[in-house]
């Protein structure tokens, strides 16, 4: 049995609710069991449980919090009882929504109410789908006519849709999916999005890699849709051709861990196929690494720009220069640099600066 949890998220007005009917065409076709998690703030608030009825905003987000964490826990639990060989949780936004109705420290109250950190609640999920609003790019479409929660301006709107991007930046996998084009074009691109994540009909990894000037720490760290990630990569022994990597990834001594097993099918293109571990399996899979490699120590700077998102990696042996990497769902997409990231040079297929060569240790 596969199971996967993927959110689907987005500023007001976004397309959500059509994004649902979507989805469960696309993928039960596809031979999967899709469940759906409603949104919690639509259930408390129809219920008459809001920010305003309760004592005080914080009040509310801790109410709201414990009910979506104890949701998707049953959600979770039912699935595993399910006959069906494809599970896919869809999440009607996720627990990392609530950040953008918060400040830091309310936000950190609420976490140790129900015992719990960012990066852990963050990366529970598989993968995460901003919708764009249509306060943004497509503001003749705005409307609050058709969800009673809804009472944000169209300026309202987008400053929202911006507060969730940067909630949610630092997830292994997030995507923005834009008003760049038409609506049904708009919900194409989404199940393309989604279908790339779960490896249907192959899990290719698009991934465009490019050597960059050693960047401003302190601007990147200040940039609210920026989030700082540790990562240590273990290259394991392959017996063929195939990458294989462990990962321990996260912030604050709060970490997840995954592996990962790549096969090369073009330059820029690969199978990849990714797993999330518990601890002890991490660690146990450590007993099997590739000791004519090094372990891969680097901070990730993830951010979102332009509705793209970019993973800076800053390694400790260079301070000069970094290195840039972008998913892509289209090989041909244009990609857009902030101006203050300084391209040297495209490396997609330069060996040289793939981790795993970086990796290696040289006599």
């Amino acid at each position: 049995m596969e199971i996967s949890k993927i959110v689907i998220t987005g500023g007001p007005c976004a397309g959500k609710s059509t994004a649902m009917s979507w989805v469960q065409n696309a993928f039960t076709q596809l031979g999967y069991t899709v469940l759906f998690v409603p949104e919690t703030a639509t259930e408390l608030i129809g219920g008459g449980v809001t920010p305003w009825t309760c004592g005080t905003n914080i009040d509310y987000q801790k109410c709201q919090m414990k009910l979506q964490v104890q949701k998707e826990e049953i959600f979770e639990q039912a699935a595993r009882t399910m006959n069906g060989a494809k599970i896919l949780i869809v999440c009607d936004r996720g627990a990392l929504d609530n950040k953008a109705y918060m400040d830091a420290a309310e936000f950190d109250s609420v976490l140790d109410s129900i015992g719990s950190n960012e990066v852990e609640l963050r990366d529970s999920y598989d993968a995460v789908f901003h919708l764009v609003t249509a306060a943004k790019g497509a503001e003749a479409f705005y409307t609050t006519a058709n969800n009673t929660a809804r009472t944000e301006t169209v300026e309202e709107a987008a400053a929202l849709d911006d507060k969730l991007i940067a909630a949610w930046t630092g997830h292994p996998h997030f995507r923005v999916i834009d008003n760049t084009s038409d609506f049904e074009d708009k919900m194409k691109r989404l199940i393309a999005e989604i279908s790339s994540f779960l490896g249907e009909p192959e899990p290719f990894e698009i991934e465009r890699k490019f050597l960059i000037e050693y960047p401003d720490i302190d601007w990147l760290e200040k940039m609210p849709n920026c989030q700082r990630i540790e990562i240590i990569q273990t290259y394991l022994k392959s017996q063929d051709d195939d990458e294989i990597r462990v990962r321990q990834r996260g912030m604050d001594g709060h970490y997840i861990y995954f592996q990962t097993i790549k096969r090369k099918v073009s330059d820029i293109k690969r199978v990849e196929i990714e797993r999330r571990l518990s601890k002890d399996d991490y660690l146990r899979l450590l007993m099997d690494a590739d000791t004519t490699r090094r372990q891969i120590r680097k901070t990730r700077y993830c951010l979102t720009y332009v509705n793209q998102y970019f993973e800076i990696d800053v390694y400790p042996f260079w301070n000069d220069k970094a290195i840039a990497e972008i998913e892509l769902s289209d090989e041909k997409a244009e990609i857009i640099f902030p101006e203050q990231i300084k391209v040297i040079k495209e490396v997609t297929d330069d060996e040289q600066y793939k981790n795993a060569s970086l990796a290696q240790i040289k006599e």
